[in-house]
């Protein structure tokens, strides 16, 4: 991994202005040589994901978060397509339903997360929690958290809470073997439009577009103010945000492929023992004498 991701961690405690971070980069990469980095890292990554689940004290969240049509879909078809699907899950988080309200937001987050040896992509996360509530706060209503019966009684103290609630369960998860990465795909307004526009003009691509996709862009400014304040809040060394420039769809994926990679490869990774050079000799002496 010769280009350094580094600038597009989020440092913990630091002030993030989306403005400062790149939308349009390539990393020196085109549509080909992308390709073939992203082939090069999917060998790698099932090499390493078989070991990972030989080994059995670790696993891995993966959490993407974006606008609508930055391309999350595609960094999961195009990064994990290797991986062995027995040791790899997505779920994709949608409008918490009737059962889920009747719970604490992390409910259904909890009963997601992956075992030992697995890997578990959240396609959104319970990071909503802190973005789609917070620019529509009326829809923390729909919980029915005591104290809170109208928009007006949820005020930052409300956020910040959720804030240290996420970072503190985030950090249980870390010290039980869980490792995070969570990466947001930063797409620009233009690029948006012209991926909606796609969606509209082409047939096979309608199903996508959604009239809610149109209510999220009109509020661009405000998810833009609940982004910034949730990468600053809870980006740790334990679960640090990476932002992902995500107008070259060819890049985002060989970023995150890149990023994935290097978290296995700094595990220390190893197979259990075998039996003994004498017990496998005698195995394969009564299997040879059937």
């Amino acid at each position: 991994m010769d280009f350094d991701y580094g600038k597009f961690k989020v440092k913990p405690g630091s002030k993030v202005n989306l403005k400062n971070f790149a939308t349009s980069e390539d990393g020196g990469f085109d549509k080909k040589s992308a390709r073939k980095e992203i082939e090069n890292n999917i060998k790698q990554l099932k090499d390493l994901q078989e070991m990972f689940y030989a080994d059995d004290r670790y696993s891995l969240l993966i959490i993407l978060q974006a606008r609508d049509a930055a391309g999350k879909d595609g960094v999961i078809r195009h990064v994990m397509s290797g991986i062995n699907p027995q040791g790899c899950r997505v779920h994709s988080f949608k409008t918490p339903t009737k059962n889920e309200l009747e719970h604490d937001y992390m409910w259904r987050h909890y009963r997601a997360l992956p075992e030992r040896g697995m890997i578990e992509i959240f396609n959104r996360s319970h990071y909503e929690n802190v973005l789609a509530t917070k620019v529509n706060p009326q829809w923390i209503l729909n919980e029915r958290i005591p104290g809170y019966s109208s928009v007006d009684e949820i005020d930052q103290q409300f956020w910040e809470n959720r804030y240290a609630a996420v970072n503190a369960i985030e950090k249980h998860w870390y010290d039980n073997g869980m490792r995070i990465l969570k990466f947001f795909l930063n797409v620009s307004k233009e690029e948006q439009k012209e991926r909606f526009l796609a969606r509209l003009d082409e047939p096979d691509k309608n199903w996508k577009f959604s009239s809610a996709d149109l209510q999220a862009r009109s509020q661009w400014n405000k998810y833009d103010e609940a982004f910034e304040e949730m990468l600053e809040k809870t980006s740790k060394p334990y679960a640090p945000w990476y932002v992902i420039p995500a107008d070259k769809k060819f890049f985002a994926r060989v970023a995150v492929g890149d990023i994935i990679l290097e978290l296995f490869k700094s595990l220390d990774l190893h197979y259990p023992p075998a039996e003994s050079p004498e017990v496998l000799a005698r195995a394969r002496e009564q299997l040879m004498s059937e």
